[in-house]
Parts: structure tokens; C-alpha cells; sequence
């Protein structure tokens, strides 16, 4: 959904200008063609001649700049962009900008675009946290201009607090949950459960599986860019948590089905996702248990099953990890569960399965038509599941 996009990276004179290069880089990689601005005071941090390698375009600098075709370049980047960002912006552009002062090629292109703007502050604590600061912040939110929250951790003056630049993952997933508004499932509520659940033996101990939870966020990503609005429920997972996605953490089978029944209500699709453990201890020991020389015999008993029992108004979609006889065991489980499809991977692949970051899936609806897909990154499999959800959403 953020390939073929044009996007305008402005930069100001922070110490922090120099993360913009990863940002730059992101996008590039993504297929965005990505139009550099600097203040002067940025390029007192980074040299233009960096961008430029990074994105194959020259980089602005001046109002008037007399090499360009254009004799009034903020008019052509404005029109042409479909998305500007600012990371790192300082008080000052945030100043100028909350003003409607147009100094500057960049508070020039912004004050002439229709196209969302995004605001990523850095800067001291104190200056952050100044009224003056808050109030133009304010003014612009009040303007539609959407505001990435800086981060807590270590500033130019050495000292600890907020005000250092957001995460680069969370600048990019708000860049593409804002290029996703009116995308194809756009005002739809989509549930995702992500991750194994743990079942506790002991304080100390647990069983699970494998699931590393990537499949499941990535649908949640993918959903939330085509302009979903997502609710993951994800078992504990070693994945940062995405940005623009009401996440709601759970740890056993029980807590992720009262989640899930929590959220269903509203869904218009579910996605299931996670790996829910199928068996638990009967009882949990209170104290941890020690090792004994006669060793440890458990007495398990059934989870609840999620997806069998869910009811509602919605698509739902299971997902099926298989170490034999896929396709039969996929349409087993889509008929129990009562299923609009199924996706299902074969686990004893090496490249596909649990804790990889690509997956080989083979997709099975309730009329029996069967897809194939071949090796994919699991951004790209989640993004095959979504247009079949969106056929699907279309027949409702």
C-alpha cells in the first residue's frame, strides 16, 4: 500500500537528523519515491550529498532553487506529495508551522500542501515540555496535523527524559497507517490474535509452542495500512508492539477467549491467528516444584476452543499449522470451526512455520476452492489473506 507513494522527508537542526537517514532508507526500500527538504540549521548536522545517495533524488535546500525546472519548487512538491513527514522537528519549524510563518522552503511546501502532514519532535525535555511548545503543538493537531509523540531515553545534553525522537518503526507505521486512510477496508474492525499461549505448570514454568507471533502482526499491520481499525490480541512475543493498533496482551487460552469475545461484538472480520495451546494443566502448583529423582507427571485437560465456539455476524478466518497431510487436516478444521476460510502452512518446512519470517500457505474457502501460494515474506502472505477477506467482505 506505500509503494508508488511520494512522500516529502523534511529535516531540521536537530542533533537527531541523523536517524532520518534510516527513514529515508526505509521508504526508498518500499518503493516510495521520497523528496528530501533541509533546513540550513539541518545542514549544519548531516550533508545533503547523504540523502541523495540514499534516495536517488537531488535534495532541496533553498527557496529558490536554480537548477530546478521549476521557478516555484514548494508549489510542485506540495502538489505532487501524498504525504509530508518532518523527523526530526525541532521547537522552532513547530513554532513557525502553528504560526502559518512561511520562512523557509520547508514551512513553504507545508503551508501549500492538501496532503497530510506529520510531525515527529525532538528536542530537551524542558523545551518540550514548555507551554509555548505544547500550546503550538496543539494548535496544529487542531489543524488536522498528526503528531508522533517523542520518546523517553538519552538527549544531546547527556541527560535521560523526553524528547528524543520517536522510534523509526513507529514513524514509518504512522506514515503508512495515515497513507492507508480510504484504503480497501477502510471503517472495518478487524480482530488478529497473534502468538502461543502460555499455560503455567508453576510460577516459574509454563507450556507453549514455538509461535513467535510474526504471522499474526503482520496481518495486524497489514489491515491497519489498507485503514482498518485493528485490534490485536497477542500471547507474550519478543515483537514491538505496532503503532496505530489497540493491542490487548493475554497470556493463557481462557484470557485470549474472553479477549476475543470482548472484541467480537464489533468485528466485522476475525482473524485467528495465534497459537492457543490445545492442552493445560489441571491445576497450577502454587509454590514452584522442585525436581524430584522419580520425575514429573502432569495431569492435562483441554483449552476452551476460540474458534469453534466464537459466534457473530463476521468473516472468520482460522489458521491451521500442519506437519502432515495439509490439505485434508485444513478442511477438517474448516468445517468444525464453521470457517469462511482457512489458511494453512506446512510446519516441517524450514523456510515456512513457526519463528520464520516467511511463510508458504495454502488457502481453502468453505466452497472448496483451494490457492497455493508460493514462498512469501509474511507482510506479503498477509496482504494474499486480506484481499481474500476483502472478497469476501464484498459478498456480505
Amino acid at each position: 500500500m506505500i509503494s508508488n507513494k511520494t512522500i516529502i522527508l523534511g529535516i531540521t537542526g536537530s542533533i537527531a537528523a541523523y536517524k532520518a537517514t534510516e527513514i529515508a532508507s526505509q521508504l526508498t526500500q518500499a518503493g516510495v519515491e521520497v523528496n528530501v527538504i533541509m533546513t540550513k540549521e539541518a545542514i549544519e548536522f548531516i550533508s545533503p550529498v547523504t540523502f541523495r545517495a540514499i534516495t536517488g533524488k537531488p535534495v532541496v535546500t533553498e527557496m529558490f532553487d536554480l537548477a530546478s525546472e521549476f521557478s516555484i519548487e514548494h508549489i510542485s512538491l506540495a502538489k505532487a506529495a501524498d504525504i509530508v513527514i518532518i523527523a526530526p522537528a525541532t521547537a522552532n519549524i513547530i513554532a513557525k508551522l502553528a504560526a502559518g510563518i512561511a520562512d523557509g522552503m520547508l514551512c513553504c511546501t507545508v503551508l501549500a500542501t492538501k496532503a497530510p502532514v506529520l510531525i515527529a519532535p525532538a528536542m530537551e525535555t524542558n523545551m518540550y515540555n514548555n507551554p509555548a511548545t505544547q500550546d503550538n503543538l496543539s494548535k496544529l493537531k487542531a489543524r488536522n496535523f498528526v503528531i508522533i509523540a517523542p520518546a523517553t531515553g538519552r538527549l544531546a545534553s547527556g541527560k535521560e527524559g523526553l524528547g528524543r525522537l520517536a522510534d523509526i518503526n513507529d514513524i514509518i507505521g504512522s506514515i503508512r497507517q495515515v497513507l492507508g486512510r480510504g484504503g480497501d477496508l477502510a471503517d472495518k474492525d478487524i480482530v488478529v490474535t497473534a502468538g502461543g499461549t502460555q499455560e503455567p505448570i508453576d510460577p516459574v514454568r509454563y507450556i507453549s509452542n514455538r509461535s513467535s507471533g510474526k504471522m499474526g502482526y503482520a496481518l495486524a499491520e497489514a489491515a491497519r495500512d489498507r485503514g482498518a481499525k485493528v485490534t490485536l490480541i497477542t500471547a507474550p512475543t519478543s515483537l514491538p508492539e505496532p503503532v496505530g493498533i489497540n493491542v490487548v496482551k493475554v497470556n493463557t487460552a481462557q484470557e485470549m477467549r474472553q479477549a476475543v469475545e470482548n472484541a467480537a461484538p464489533q468485528a466485522d472480520v476475525l482473524i485467528m491467528a495465534a497459537a492457543v495451546a490445545d492442552y493445560r494443566p489441571t491445576k497450577a502448583a502454587k509454590d514452584k516444584i522442585k525436581k524430584v529423582e522419580a520425575g514429573l507427571t502432569l495431569e492435562m485437560e483441554c483449552t476452551p476452543d476460540i474458534l469453534g465456539s466464537i459466534k457473530g455476524n463476521f468473516i472468520k478466518v482460522g489458521f491451521a499449522a500442519e506437519s502432515s497431510n495439509l490439505v485434508e487436516n485444513a478442511r477438517e478444521k474448516l468445517k468444525q470451526k464453521r470457517l469462511d476460510f482457512i489458511v494453512a502452512n506446512d510446519i516441517t518446512a524450514s523456510d515456512s512455520g513457526f519463528g520464520t519470517d516467511t511463510n508458504q500457505v495454502t488457502i481453502i474457502d468453505h466452497e472448496g476452492k483451494i490457492d497455493d501460494l508460493p514462498l512469501l515474506p509474511k507482510r506479503e502472505v498477509a496482504d494474499k489473506v486480506l484481499d481474500r477477506v476483502v472478497e469476501f467482505l464484498s459478498k456480505s
